[in-house]
């Protein structure tokens, strides 16, 4: 078992990579795989030589499609959607499955500035020699931009607008001007960027239009079908759950499935039969946060249970995944219990146990 707490998702799946570099397809420059190939690596299927690829994403394929194609052209890819729709998830696979590494990444914060983005500058070398190239500190951009692979900029929207432009000069002209050194550095056939971000969030700089014009939007949707949804739920949940060497119990299933009831039903705002209106919370309430729940569910049960999963181990994940604003979501939680779960004789335990620790 490796030691590393969460392996590149190009490492996990390296024997799934493998198997579908078979295909001798045309494919873009620098591309690891053939744009079809890199669909059934996220979607699931089969390769050439007969080996079962499990789906990253459960979705739309179309929208897998539209990505892949995207990132074939020298247009950039923003996957939009609101927290907890696998954005990252499916940025992280598709650059692994095209680049062959995910590690490319740049995660925006309000304190990314430009240098950060375009290059930095080790000062012991730039006190030393000046400015050169070998006191200059690429970023994954600029390293991405040399060797014709991707880079990820997660969550797009959280920095700045004034840093965020400072990308429209490489997305169209495909260059990044050095002026310290009087030097240009020219994208590499392959090089591209998908960038994710959601506006649901508080601290959201809205993209310029300029911006906007040299990206491609895919947008992310929630699961529409409950099924799916619990498919997701159960599918990250076990792998998660193999990642940690926390064993999955067999009522694993059936817990997933009241945990995604309960989060749909809150998220909607009515009951799955559409009868009642219900007051929504403050949070999203998404299929990551489900996951989440699940999984310190597991870990709960794992260290505090003896591996048996209960509406116990659940409901104090549940409550803090709920209760973000500790009076209106609280009082939102009291109705719910009330009005609907009172009435489940199968959610009777979960009534109970939230009601001790509200």
């Amino acid at each position: 078992m490796s030691k590393v707490l969460r392996t590149p998702v190009e490492i996990t799946y390296q024997a799934e990579l493998d198997a579908l570099k078979a295909d001798q397809g045309p494919k873009p420059e620098n591309w690891q795989l053939t744009p079809k190939a890199v669909v059934t690596y996220l979607m699931g299927g089969q390769a050439a030589d007969g080996t079962e690829i499990s789906a990253k994403y459960i979705g739309n394929r179309r929208l897998i499609e539209t990505a892949v194609a995207t990132l074939a052209t020298d247009r950039a890819l923003l996957l939009l959607g609101v927290p907890g729709t696998a954005k990252s998830w499916v940025s992280e696979h598709l650059a692994a499955a095209i680049s062959g590494s995910s590690s490319a990444v740049i995660q925006c914060t309000a304190g990314t500035d430009e240098n950060q983005i375009r290059y930095g500058w080790n000062y012991a070398q730039l006190l030393a020699k000046g400015p050169s190239r070998e006191a200059l500190v690429p970023t994954p951009l600029f390293r991405a931009m040399e060797q014709g692979t991707l880079c990820r900029l997660e969550e797009l929207t959280r920095m700045g607008s004034d840093v965020q432009d400072t990308l429209i000069t490489v997305l169209s002209e495909k260059m990044l001007p050095v002026p310290e050194l009087d030097d240009v550095v020219y994208a590499t056939r392959g090089f591209n960027v998908i960038a994710t971000a959601n506006n649901r969030d508080k601290g959201v700089n809205e993209l310029s239009s300029a911006l906007k014009r040299r990206f491609n939007v895919v947008v992310l949707p929630l699961p529409d079908d409950m099924d799916e949804e619990i498919a997701i739920v159960e599918r990250r949940v076990a792998e998660m759950g193999n990642s940690l060497e926390l064993p999955v119990p067999a009522n694993a299933k059936a817990e997933i499935e009241k945990v995604v009831t309960m989060f749909r039903e809150l998220r909607s705002g009515q009951t799955l039969d559409g009868n009642m209106a219900l007051k929504t919370p403050s949070g999203n309430l998404s299929t990551a946060e489900a996951i989440a729940v699940m999984v310190g569910s597991l870990s709960q049960a794992n260290w505090f249970s003896d591996g048996q999963l209960q509406a116990e181990d659940v409901s104090h994940n549940l409550l803090g995944a709920i209760v973000k604003d500790p009076v209106q979501d609280k009082a939102v939680l009291e109705e719910y219990l009330e009005t609907v779960l009172k009435k489940r004789p199968d959610f009777a335990p979960y009534y109970h146990a939230l009601n001790e620790v509200l």
